[in-house]
């Protein structure tokens, strides 16, 4: 079997993210163009996932040109070309309402950047599918997840208090189906931890929406849910544990350090201590194991676990997302290719979002996640 993870024994490095962010954006743009995309994925990956990935960056860097071609261009041809497909969506069904279904992202970008309310009331009808006994809880198909697009809409009617009573209700009532589901919460009948399929990916997608609300709340679940991590200072992928592997952000400590940095703060200073301990445990994981061999993204990949350590182990980890770097592990047969390569969680535009990061000294965030 292939290796998981090759040996962090070089000399701490850096490179510069400004201009490995323009790299990054230019071959997404040259190896993957909106037409040459499957169109489907959401924000998980495919044309949508792009134009999101271009959406954000816009707002970051108004005055950035790509092939001379500004940043919300590209958005637009992205967006144009998953529009063009809507035929072909299936559409939310119970089991399938997270950010992987493209109605709902379309409608989520939609509202958000044109200030639509009747696209924001539109999305909030599909919480009948969502709340359905039947539904997933997690982030990347269920309700978690359209917990996020619902956020990613609020953002933008803070001064419409109809528009933003009616997102808060509906948000409301999708957390009080989450918090009424027997415990633990299970996804194809498995009790997962992470951040993607994972208990801690619900939880923290509760507490984002409303800290001072649902931390209370959820403050038990996440203690013993600290239980759960290794020796070694990663997490198990699912409980009861099984081996110690997977270090990445959707199953291992990655996602859930990612995870617990954006919600500590809402939760009790006993805990926090608690949470502080994990965090520093579960980065000495990652920076043992966390150069993996996966092309490099923010699911399953450098770029992800990237996100997890701190300023100058971040910076370092990130040297190994370049394309000359990504290049001579190729040659040297150690990278395994991603099945999205263009994605915002499986590909190039998840590693120019983490560049972004690095440029701008944002909080070390997973667009797409938490970033809200």
């Amino acid at each position: 079997m292939a290796p998981r993870y090759f040996k962090n024994d070089a000399e701490m490095a850096r490179r510069d993210p400004r201009r490995q962010l323009e790299a990054s954006l230019t071959r997404l743009v040259t190896t993957y163009p909106p037409a040459s995309l499957k169109p489907s994925g959401g924000l998980f990956k495919g044309p949508v996932s792009v134009a999101y990935t271009f959406l954000v960056l816009q707002q970051l860097y108004p005055d950035l040109t790509i092939a001379d071609t500004p940043l919300g261009t590209w958005s637009a041809a992205y967006l144009k070309h998953a529009q063009d497909n809507i035929a072909s969506y299936p559409g939310p069904t119970v089991g399938k309402c997270g950010i992987t279904d493209d109605i709902m992202c379309l409608l989520a970008i939609g509202a958000a950047s044109s200030k639509d309310a009747d696209m924001a009331a539109n999305l909030c009808d599909y919480s009948a599918e969502v709340m359905d006994p039947d539904s997933e809880n997690e982030h990347l198909y269920g309700r978690a997840g359209y917990l996020y697009l619902l956020r990613l809409v609020k953002a933008s009617f803070q001064d419409d208090p109809k528009t933003l009573q009616l997102l808060t209700d509906t948000q409301d009532d999708v957390i009080d189906a989450i918090l009424d589901t027997p415990r633990p919460w299970k996804w194809h009948g498995k009790v997962y931890i992470g951040a993607v399929h994972g208990a801690i990916g619900i939880i923290t997608q509760i507490v984002l929406c409303n800290p001072a609300k649902y931390a209370p709340k959820l403050e038990t679940e996440l203690a013993v849910l600290l239980t759960y991590q290794y020796e070694s200072g990663n997490f198990p992928s699912s409980v009861p544990p099984e081996r110690d592997r997977l270090v990445q952000i959707c199953h291992g400590a990655p996602g859930v350090i990612v995870s617990l940095e954006s919600v500590k703060n809402a939760f009790s200073p006993k805990l926090g201590e608690k949470i502080e301990k994990a965090v520093q445990r579960g980065r000495e994981c990652v920076w043992e194991r966390g150069l993996l061999t996966k092309e490099p993204c923010l699911c399953h990949g450098i770029s992800g676990n990237a996100l997890a350590l701190a300023d100058k182990e971040f910076e370092h980890f990130l040297t190994y997302t370049t394309g000359n770097e990504m290049k001579a592990m190729e040659k040297d047969g150690l990278l395994e290719k991603s099945n999205s390569p263009e994605s915002l969680f499986g590909g190039e535009a998840g590693r120019a979002w983490c560049w972004a990061v690095a440029d701008l000294g944002l909080p070390k965030t997973v667009l797409g996640y938490n970033d809200l």
